[in-house]
């Protein structure tokens, strides 16, 4: 297919479905799988970050007029979804977004749930660790944010930072108070389990958990990194820190190579998205979201009879003022 067709193709399909709604659920779902399950990861059982190209873009081109007009369709229709999320009240959703810097997560987040009503969405940017919060179990801080039945919970940046930043840099676990004979050689594979547990636990509680690694590469890193230093409307965005954490790509990338491999799952899965061209991160991650929200088969509550009496009442009375 070549890409101008791929794209026509693309704004047909996204056409009727938010505004006509004809297609079957099937035919949506197959259609949107083609820019998902290459990136979907639920398996990670020989799983290597190496596999996988930061500047795939499943051979679509398209300009950023189209991409935008593409990604507002898809937001539209995420938000509809979200209303009956919403008005349902029974499941939830988790997005956790994870990424070495610069690789985009604040714009991802932003430009996909634009269109999502804020009074059912929560975004957590987890920071360093206050005293009280050290003074916890390594979960606790995130479990208390996890999102309320019909509503749509973002992690920026998650637990997976405990396996990850705290792995790469383990002067920053004797602060979080362990007893030292519980600090054993299998501490990471150990918090992987438990983080593995804890997912599991959430699914079976209705939660929908989709885990987003937005991959970018470490030449195109350097490159936005070059760019906040050249424009200088972007220099707040820099940090000497962030030059520093370069030094440990290899160590990183090792850490969630291990994470993704430990925590993999069917109920739970990892998407490992291409971030190289930003247009192309922000349409996998809108159809990986909408095709689990549509998976659920949601639809607004019915109204029982009784329920139709007391609208009938209020109306006449409405009527009669």
């Amino acid at each position: 297919m070549s890409s101008g067709s791929s794209v026509d193709g693309i704004f047909k399909i996204v056409r009727r479905i938010v505004f006509e709604v004809s297609m079957s659920r099937r035919e949506i779902l197959e259609y949107i799988e083609k820019y998902t399950k290459p990136f979907r990861v639920t398996k990670g059982k020989g799983f290597r970050l190496a596999d996988f190209d930061p500047g795939d873009t499943q051979g679509l081109k398209i300009d950023k007029k189209q991409a935008a007009e593409l990604l507002r369709r898809g937001s539209a229709w995420l938000a509809m979804e979200q209303d009956m999320l919403y008005a349902q009240d029974s499941w939830s959703v988790l997005l956790v977004f994870q990424a070495m810097d610069a690789a985009g997560k604040d714009g991802t987040i932003k430009h996909v749930l634009s269109g999502v009503n804020p009074q059912g969405c929560d975004v957590f940017s987890f920071k360093q660790p206050s005293d009280e919060e050290l003074s916890r179990d390594f979960l606790w801080r995130y479990a208390m944010k996890v999102p309320q039945r019909g509503r749509i919970g973002i992690f920026n940046r998650s637990y997976y930072e405990e396996v990850l930043v705290v792995r790469t840099h383990q002067e920053l676990l004797k602060a979080q108070k362990i007893p030292p004979q519980l600090v054993g050689k299998n501490i990471w594979e150990e918090r992987l389990a438990d983080i593995a547990r804890f997912e599991d636990y959430l699914t079976r509680q209705g939660v929908i958990i989709l885990k987003f690694y937005l991959n970018l590469s470490y030449e195109e890193q350097k490159r936005r990194f070059m760019s906040r230093l050249d424009t200088p409307e972007k220099n707040w965005k820099f940090s000497a820190s962030d030059v520093r954490e370069r030094r440990y790509w290899g160590d990183y990338m090792k850490a969630y190579d291990e994470a993704i491999r430990a925590t993999a799952s069917k109920s739970a899965p990892w998407f490992v998205v291409p971030a190289d061209n930003k247009w192309f991160t922000r349409l996998v991650v809108a159809a990986a979201i909408v095709e689990a929200v549509e998976k659920l088969d949601l639809e607004y509550p019915k109204v029982s009879s009784e329920q139709r009496k007391d609208l009938a009442a209020a109306r006449r009375e409405l009527e009669q003022q």
